[in-house]
This record gives C-alpha cells, structure tokens and sequence, in this order.
C-alpha cells in the first residue's frame, strides 16, 4: 500500500518540477525579448541625444573660452561640459552654457532633447531667434536666455512647454506683441521679459495661479494696468516699469499683502494714492511709483510699512508735508526728488529726524521742491552708512549743520540752489569718501577750508556762485581724482595756484571765472592734458598767455577774456584742433590773428574783440561765418568777409603781408624740399597698403571730420531716453542735433562682447561705401567719457521717415489719420525692393571687399523720403 502511494507522489513532484522549467524558460524569453528591446530604445535615444547637442555646436561661431573642446567622440557625451544626464538612463536633461562667451545661434535640433528639463544660455552672444522646436521639450521646466542678442518674435509653441516654472527671456531684442497662449502655463512661477522691444497692450495672465514674480519693465507695451493682477494672490514681485501705460493702479491690487515689489516708474500712471496702501502691505520691500503722474498727499500710513527698504517717489506732483517716517527702520533709500512738497514752514524737513533709527540708509533724496526751512541739527544723527544725500533746488535757508560731518559714509552731497549762509564746516575734510561735494549757487562765505585736502576721492567739487574770500588753497592741489573744479563767481583773490593748474585728472571742467585773481596764468596749465572747459575770464590775469596751453590738446572751450594778458596769440594754441568756443576778448593782446585758425574745422564760436589785434581778417573756416565771430573794439583790422563792415586792407598792409610771405616762402624753400621727400614716403606706403581715402560726400562735407564726446553728450541731452530711437545688438541709437541738423547717433555697448569687434569692422568696412541706398557713416567717435571709460561711436544721417517696419506694421495706438497716412501703394512698394536690391548687389559686388549683410529685415531700412530706403548695418555686416 505504501509503494503505491511513493510512486504518486515521485509522479506529481516530476509532473510539477517539469511544469516549472516550463514557465522559467517562457520567463527568459520573454524577459530577453523585453530587455533587448528597452536596450534598443536606450540606444537609439542616447544617438538622439549626441546628434542634437553635436547640431548645437554646428551652431556656435565663437568659443572664445574652448567650453565644447570636449565635445567630441573621446568621451560619452554625458561627460561633456556643461551637459548633464539621468542617472538611470543617460538621456541629457540639462545644458548650461551661460557666461561662456559663445557666439552663434540656438539650434532648432534642440528640440529633440525629450529630456531636458533646464536649458541655461544666458548672458552668451546668441543671435537669430528663438526657434520654434522649444516647444517640443515638454518636460522643460527652466528656460533662461537672457542677456544675448536673440529677435524676432516670442514663439507661441513656447506654451507646449506644460511643466514651466520659469521662464527668463529679458536683455534681447524681441519684438512683437506677447502670445496670450503663455496664460495657459499654469505652472509657471517666475516670467521675466523685460528689456525687449516688445508692444501691444499686457495680458492679465490670469490663469497663472502659481506666479510669483512678473517683469516686464523696459519694453513698449500701453494701455493700462490689468485689474486681473489683482487676482494674482501668489504674485509678489511685480515689475512694469518704463513702459508707455496709463491710466490709475487697479484697486485689486491692493488686495493682497504678499506683495513684496511694485514697479511702475517711468510711465504716465495717474491718480492718488488710498490713505491706508501703507497697511495692506504688510511685507512690502520696494514700492517705486516715480517719473508719473500721481498727485495728492503721501499717506500717513506709510510708517506702517515696516519691511520697506526702498521707497521712490522721484518726479510726480504730491505735495503738502512729509509724514512722520520712524516706522521705517529698514528703509535703504527715499527718494522724493522733483515733486511740490513742503510748504516753506518751519517743520518742513521735521521727518528727517524721524529716520535717525534707519540704520542701514543708504541714499536720501529730497531735492526738487519747496522745503523752506533750516537744516535740522538731527541730521547728523543720520545713518553714518548714509552715501548720498541730495537736498538741492529747495529753499532751504541757515548755515549747514556742524554735525553733517558725521555721515562718514556720504559719496555725494548736494545742496545746490538753495539759500544758505555761513560757512563751510572745516571739518568737512573728514567726509573722506566723498566723491561729489555740491555747494554752489548759495551765499555761504568765508575761506575755502583748507580741509578739503583730505579728501582724496573726490571728483567734483562745486563751489560756484557764492561769497567765498580769500586764496584758492593750494591744498586742493591733494584732490588728485578731480574731474570738476567750479570755484567761479566769488570774491576770491590772491594768484592761481600752480598745484591746482598741476591736477592731471581734471578732464571735465575747470572754471575760476568772474573772481579778483591776480598774477600770471601759471606754466602748469600744460599738465591738464584731458580738460575740456577751462574758464578764467573776468578776473585780473595778466602776462603772455602761457605756451604750455598747447599742450592741453583735449581742449574744447577756452575762456580767457577780460583779464589783462598781453603780447600775442602762441602759436602753440595752433594744436588746440579740438576747440569749439575760443573767448580772448577785452585783454590787451596784439599782433596779427593766425591764419591756423582758419583750419579749426570746430570751432563755432570765438571772440576777440577790445584787444588791439591788426592786419588782414582771414576769410576762410569760422571766419566765413560773420556771426560765430567777434573783432569789435580792434580798430586796425581790415578785410574779413563782408558782414563784418571792417575798411579795406590798405597797400601798406598788403605789402605787410606781401613782406611776411616773402620771409616764409624763403624760409620754407628749404623745409619744403624734406616735406616732399616724406610727402612721397607717405603716399608710397598709402600705395603699397592699398589704402584709399575718401572724399566727403556732399550731404556731408558740412559734417565735423571730428566730433567731441562733449559735443555728443550735448547733442542727444546727455544720451537721454527721450532721443532713444532704439536699442540693436551691439549699442542703443540716439537722435542728436548738430549744428542744427539731426543726426543719429550709435553709441556702441562696450560691454557686450564683440562690440569693439563691430566698431572695427563698421568703421572699415562702411567708410568707403558710397552708395545712395546705403546710410552713410558720417564721423566716429573714439574716446573716453567723463568717467574715464572707453566710449566709441558713430554718426550716420538721419532718416526723417522712420523704418520700413513702421510702414508695413504701424503702431496700432497711433491715431487713425496717422495709420492712413503710413501706407505704402503697389508702385513704392515695388521702388523699395529696386533699391533694397541695388544697395546688397552693391554690398555683394560692386565694393573692394564683398559684404554680406546679417539681418536685413524692414526694421533696418530706413526711409529718407517714401520710396528712398537706405539700409543700414546693425547688426553689422559681415565680410
């Protein structure tokens, strides 16, 4: 019985373990099958990988710092710098190659990293625009291509990118209208545009439940502010500054207390602000409203915001008093400049006081307004991290208070155009942080303290225009960083001293006029190698103007009238090319004028009148034009050009002159025959470097050969944004005026790289272009500015018509009769592409060297009159 049941149980255990192998054999197939396929899409996706980011480096023109060197077949591409991939399956997710200096285009092959999920350029030199493909990366959560050169239109296929968080597209040359699909990326949590040329009215976004921070200041956008904002309850920084909007801040947008930021400056926002703002924002950092249009008084709830650390109300209409400010005790900046507060009592400047607890205040700024008052003793209680402190343009009367010496910290101080008395406190000289020190235009009196020697930063220093006595301390001669020295309309005497005239850093202006000094202008001059303005008229020098004045070539405008120099012009103010305004009237000089003088291609304006200058009155240069001169009070001139109604020059003059030339021709007989020798040297190797110059074009033969940085500073009002015509790849563009005339002006952004590169090549390649579809380079410019950086740029005609762009595209917020008139019919469109293709088979062809030009679109056609386009070159063209 017992074998049986053995027999049975062997039976099913064999049955069963044959089952088994079965399934375990089924099992390795399929688990082969699966694992052989899987290692094939692994396989073919890493190939994806390697290929795309190889199409990316195709796309890259520059790599100044060798970042893709290891970009090749050596090692995996995982190990690429700049690449990172997934642990598990080696697929790429993400690539950061911001501040590496590359040049180039982003390739559209990115599209085919299904992985990625950040994707960092910025702050490289990537150009063309943004391609579409992006919106193929649908796990992407971080896009940041800020900082570079890219255009064209924000592609709407960005908004396919469901998982975005941030989104940084700003510091580019984007136009267009933001696509409204962006308001579908309910993810997003921060979305940065600003710097662009963006246009059209701003979308609410408000599906955006999850953003946090939204900048789009510095664009071209108007209408008014969405009240969807207001719906916003994550939104805490808010930035929409510098933009064309109008109209009030919604309401809604005081409902929330997380906001942290808001930024509206610089547009045309009106209305007031409600009486309790202040204490809904509980948390609120940075609120700046400036360059608008609000009115009404500021709220005295505004002491409720007690996180504020920075406050702008800068040039708006509030008026009445300043309220109590001691719950502010984080604030680092106020700003209240050019508004109509204060009301000329004696509390007007009482919440200055109230700030001694805002320790860490950095710059207070309260000029522009009608404060009258005195200087509270408080404020040198301040904040001694305090760097600037602006009180001018009020009606702030008193001396200045002794404690002001405290603010150790203070970079500049202003109290200008004001009313105050007394004395400079001497202990000013331990303000040795101070870069600008601003007193003119008030009555204070008494010495220049002596003091001032201490402070060795300074680089302004603004006297002018008050009741000083005494001597110019020699000590100033210490302030070796000055740039600016105004000392002008006091009651100083004594002589000038040469440590003063021995300041080598002084490049803006020196101006000691209308005084009592006295003695000679010191030999020393000639150390002020970079001043443009030197002023010493209207006091009692006398002697020979100084020789040594020919070495202060950067010389622009020279005072020297109603003094009592003597003797002759030096012929050493004939290296002085550079001048625009030449004053020497009422001295006693004599002699003949100097014929150099004909050939200051600059000069507008000068005067020598009540001198005893004699002789003939050259004709040619500045002396064709009867009203940029003066020769009044010189009765022994003669000739000139008509308008001057100065006698004939009689025979005995001319035989004068006759004489004079015979001595020079004979002395310069012998001198002319070693000009020929290195005439001929020159012009051998002009030929042998196969350099031409040009002859001036007619539409600009009048133009400066030579424009000054000074002259470009005054024609577009100190590069202001009101002349801002736009902003290419490589500098902003300016409309300056010259003489009249409008031109515009490139000021090319040094700090971009490539951009001394472009300056280059426009000035080489452009000078010889002489076309007329072409816009012609006039002048360059190639200097330092005020601060010592280099500052290139270029002056090219002025296009009274605007770009092609603006007639195939008209602004839509322009008025109807204007959008009627901006339309181009069959016939100019047709003249258009004639000359457009003209001016690139001119490029191509017809020139020394072939030219390719890299971005002609409408916005770089420029139109003289309706059917006359020029082309211009930036982006620069390409060799």
């Amino acid at each position: 019985m017992g074998l049986p049941s053995v027999s049975l149980s062997m039976s099913w255990l064999v049955h069963n373990l044959h089952i088994h192998l079965v399934l375990l054999c089924c099992l390795s197939i399929l688990n082969s099958g699966f694992t052989a396929t899987t290692s094939s899409s692994w396989l073919m996706g890493n190939k994806s990988d390697r290929l795309s980011l190889l199409a990316t480096k195709a796309k890259i023109v520059e790599d100044p710092l060798h970042v893709l060197s290891s970009w090749n077949d050596s090692i995996h591409f995982c190990q690429w710098q700049g690449v990172t991939c997934g642990h598990r399956q080696q697929r790429v997710t993400a690539m950061d190659l911001q501040s590496r200096e590359l040049v180039g285009s982003i390739s559209p092959h990115l599209g085919n990293l299904s992985f990625l999920r950040e994707l960092l350029l910025q702050n490289n030199s990537f150009g063309n625009e943004i391609p579409p493909e992006i919106g193929r990366l649908s796990r992407l959560q971080i896009l940041q291509l800020n900082n570079n050169s890219i255009g064209g239109r924000i592609t709407v296929n960005i908004s396919r990118c469901a998982n975005h968080i941030f989104l940084n597209v700003s510091e580019n040359g984007l136009v267009g209208e933001v696509p409204v699909e962006l308001g579908s990326l309910s993810k997003l949590v921060i979305v940065k545009i600003h710097k662009n040329n963006l246009t059209g009215s701003i979308s609410p976004f408000a599906n955006l439940s999850s953003l946090r921070g939204l900048s789009l200041c510095y664009n071209h956008f108007h209408g008014s502010i969405p009240d969807g904002f207001g719906r916003l309850k994550n939104l805490q920084r808010l930035a929409l500054g510098a933009n064309n909007l109008f109209g009030t801040i919604p309401p809604s947008l005081f409902n929330h207390s997380s906001r942290i930021m808001i930024d509206v400056i610089m547009n045309q926002i009106q209305g007031s602000l409600p009486w309790t703002w202040a204490s809904l924002f509980p948390v609120l950092k940075n609120f700046n409203i400036g360059i608008n249009h609000f009115t009404g008084s500021i709220p005295v709830s505004i002491s409720n915001a007690s996180k504020l650390l920075r406050l702008e109300m800068v040039q708006n209409e509030f008026t009445g008093k300043v309220p109590n400010l001691a719950g502010l005790q984080k604030l680092n900046w106020l700003i209240l400049t050019d508004n109509q507060l204060g009301s000329e009592e004696a509390e007007d400047l009482n919440f200055i006081s109230s700030l001694i607890n805002a320790t860490n205040l950095q710059f207070l700024g309260v000029n522009i307004n009608y404060f009258g008052c005195k200087l509270p003793e408080s404020i040198g209680n301040l904040s001694s991290n305090l760097q600037v402190l602006y009180l001018d343009n009020n009606q702030i009367f008193g001396s200045i208070p002794t404690g002001i010496v405290n603010l150790v910290g203070l970079q500049s101080l202003d109290m200008q155009f004001n009313q105050l008395t007394g004395s400079i406190p001497s202990g000013i000289g331990k303000l040795q942080n101070l870069h600008e020190l601003k007193l003119g235009y008030n009555s204070l009196s008494g010495n220049i303290p002596s003091s001032l020697r201490n402070l060795s930063l300074l680089s302004k220093l603004f006297l002018g225009v008050n009741k000083f006595h005494g001597s110019i301390p020699s000590s100033l001669g210490n302030c070796s960083n000055l740039q600016m020295l105004l000392l002008s309309q006091n009651n100083l005497t004594g002589a000038i001293p040469k440590q003063v005239v021995s300041i080598s850093s002084l490049s803006i202006s020196l101006d000691l006029s209308q005084n009592q000094l006295s003695g000679f202008l010191p030999t020393e001059v000639a150390n002020l190698i970079n001043l443009g303005y030197l002023d010493v008229s209207y006091n009692l020098l006398s002697g020979e103007i100084p020789s040594t004045l020919g070495s202060c070539t950067r010389l622009e405008t020279l005072h020297l009238g109603n003094n009592f120099f003597n003797e002759t012009i030096p012929s050493s103010l004939s290296f002085l090319r550079g001048l625009v305004e030449l004053g020497l009237a009422s001295n006693n000089l004599s002699g003949e004028i100097p014929m150099y003088l004909e050939s200051f291609t600059l000069l507008q304006n000068w005067n020598l009148s009540f001198n005893n200058f004699e002789g003939v009155v050259p004709i040619q240069g500045v002396f064709s034009n009867a009203s940029a001169i003066s020769v009044v009070g010189n009765s022994k001139l003669c000739g000139g050009v008509a308008e001057l109604k100065l006698p004939k020059c009689n025979l005995k003059v001319d035989e004068k002159r006759r004489s004079n030339s015979v001595l020079t021709l004979a002395l310069s007989i012998p001198f002319g025959f070693v000009g020929l020798a290195l005439v001929g040297c020159v012009l051998y190797l002009c030929w042998f470097r196969k350099r031409r110059k040009d002859t001036p074009s007619d539409s600009s033969k009048n133009l400066l050969l030579r424009v000054s940085y000074q002259t470009l500073v005054k024609a577009t009002d100190g590069f202001s944004s009101f002349n801002l015509i736009g902003v290419g790849s490589f500098g902003s563009v300016y409309r300056g005026v010259i003489d009249g005339r409008i031109f515009t002006v490139k000021v090319i952004n040094l700090l971009r790289h490539g951009a001394s590169k472009s300056f280059v090549f426009e000035c080489e390649a452009l000078r010889n272009i002489r076309h007329r579809n072409l816009v012609k380079v006039l002048t360059a410019c190639s200097t330092i500015d005020y601060q010592g950086h280099d500052f290139k740029a270029l002056v090219y005609e002025f296009m009274v018509n605007g770009s092609l762009e603006e007639w195939l595209h008209p602004n839509c917020n322009e008025d109807l009769s204007n959008e009627e008139f901006k339309k181009l019919n069959f016939l100019q469109r047709l003249n258009i592409i004639i000359d457009v293709a003209c001016a690139v088979n001119y490029l191509h062809n017809q020139g020394q060297t072939p030219i390719v030009h890299c971005d002609l679109k409408p916005s770089n056609i420029l139109l003289c009159g309706i059917s006359s386009p020029h082309v211009r070159g930036d982006p620069p063209c390409a060799a």
